[in-house]
């Protein structure tokens, strides 16, 4: 399998450059709102080149993270040449090297989302000697005009798993498949999502979905960021349109990006106990994420439009608790291969599943809130088994069970963070600085009452779809 470059030193890279002919040499990085930015180089100058691996650049962080004040902006990119790729989408021959973001001192730059997630790693395997691993499940809408009668016109939600000629887009999704495993991004599978629609502008809008296999945290946040960019420039290449936007219609289905997480101790992986049940420490972690549950939404949950997917009956979560199967549940435990024993624990499929966050979220501020969350759990045991048995449901739309919704607004979110910011803030994951950033900009929206104006002026939605059409 393709894996990305990771190159030993400079001598290895002034090599490849050489035999592969490129001619830019791009420094790749991620910043608060998670899109992937480049800094590009001419590759001809080998001084300069080892000018820049050894000491990165110079960059404006107050365009990169709104925390920082332009007085005093100046931030490096630090190359991580472990992380490198061939840019598949550049005219010129072109090695692109993901970056680290470093401050004046040259230490990881605190309130960067990256060194967060990095913090909370590091801190739940020296705490509990546990490595989190996860993969996402990336939902996107690809769009293009329908100017004349598909000779096989989809039904309606019907895209789940949908093949050529209903499904018109399939070929690009598998495009973008194969464009990321030439960037040694490793992916589990792709196929149709339930959405595909014609809308009022005789724009097609059909759904797909592509999952990556398990990685550590840090990993995974890259990987999300990188397949984002990837989707938007092979559907750029056709001529088409893509969004990853949480609700495109108010009748039809949301798009999530539903996060499955497995703990590895010493390389075995302890979501399951010896008779296949799910561990007291799997049970410990859920009931932790299920506590911070009100405020993990402040990093999944991101923008006003994230909060109408919680709808009923479109496979999303509406409260908090969790269930063996059930899809409506915000954490799901997926069927387990019982009847195969993974060759690698590293790789076993035993996970569970959390399913609120949309693909609007930072990767790195979500998985790093998981970190905390799962180590709150494992921190305090019986609390957080206690919760996870008092939220167990076998049906989660069973209206007789009375359990907390969750938030329905960037306000409500903002409040919650706001009562529960200490837990990220401990150990100082979460720089004070940044949680207040969040809090602001979510409070900025403004949203609290969206629903009721929604359905005063159902026009307004149309707006608030143009707006976050692109975001993230």
């Amino acid at each position: 399998m393709q894996r990305m470059l990771g190159f030993n030193g400079k001598e290895e890279i002034f090599k490849f450059i050489s035999d592969n002919n490129i001619r830019i040499l791009n420094l790749c990085h991620t910043p608060e709102d998670g899109r992937l930015r480049t800094l590009s180089f001419s590759a001809a100058n080998k001084d300069r080149v080892a000018e820049i691996l050894d000491f990165g650049e110079r960059a404006d962080g107050s365009s990169l993270f709104s925390s920082i004040e332009p007085g005093k902006s100046d931030i490096y990119l630090q190359p991580k040449i472990q992380r490198a790729f061939i840019n598949p989408f550049a005219m010129l021959p072109t090695l692109n090297i993901m970056c680290d973001y470093l401050d004046e001192n040259g230490k990881p730059l605190e309130i960067a989302p990256s060194s967060v997630l990095r913090k909370a790693e590091d801190n739940l395997c020296s705490s509990k000697s546990i490595v989190l691993r996860a993969f996402a499940e990336l939902e996107f809408y690809i769009m293009a005009p329908q100017l004349t009668q598909p000779l096989f016109p989809a039904e309606p939600e019907g895209n789940y798993h949908a093949s050529s000629p209903f499904a018109q887009f399939e070929e690009v999704r598998n495009e973008t498949l194969a464009t990321l495993e030439t960037m040694g991004v490793q992916t589990k599978y792709g196929h149709g999502e339930v959405g595909c629609m014609l809308r009022k502008n005789n724009m097609l809008l059909e759904q797909h979905e592509i999952e990556f296999i398990p990685q550590t945290l840090s990993q995974m946040a890259e990987t999300i960021a990188l397949a984002k960019w990837t989707a938007r420039n092979v559907c750029s290449r056709h001529g088409l349109s893509v969004s990853f936007i949480p609700k495109i219609d108010l009748a039809h289905a949301g798009t999530g990006m539903h996060i499955h997480l497995c703990a590895t101790r010493r390389g075995k992986n302890i979501i399951a106990d010896p008779d296949r049940n799910l561990s007291r420490e799997a049970l410990a972690m859920i009931g932790g994420i299920l506590k911070l549950a009100p405020s993990l939404s402040a990093f999944g949950n991101p923008t006003p439009i994230s909060y109408l997917r919680f709808t009923a009956r479109k496979e999303s979560p509406m409260h908090i608790c969790w269930s063996a199967r059930n899809r409506l549940a915000l954490i799901r435990i997926p069927l387990w291969w019982d009847f195969i024993k993974a060759p690698n624990a590293e790789d076993s499929r035993e996970t569970f599943e959390y399913r609120a966050p949309d693909a609007f979220a930072n990767a790195h501020m979500l998985l790093a809130g998981l970190a905390i969350a799962t180590g709150h759990g494992l921190s305090n045991p019986e609390e957080a088994v206690r919760i996870a048995e008092n939220l167990h449901v076998e049906y989660a739309g069973n209206k007789s069970q009375k359990l907390q919704p969750l938030p329905r607004s960037c306000s409500e979110s903002a409040a919650n963070l706001r009562k529960q910011r200490h837990f990220y803030e401990a150990d100082g994951i979460f720089p004070r600085k940044l949680i207040d950033n969040v809090i602001d900009r979510l409070e900025g929206y403004g949203d609290k009452n969206l629903l009721e104006e929604l359905s005063a002026k159902p026009r307004m939605f149309e707006s608030i779809v143009a707006q976050f059409l692109h975001y993230g």
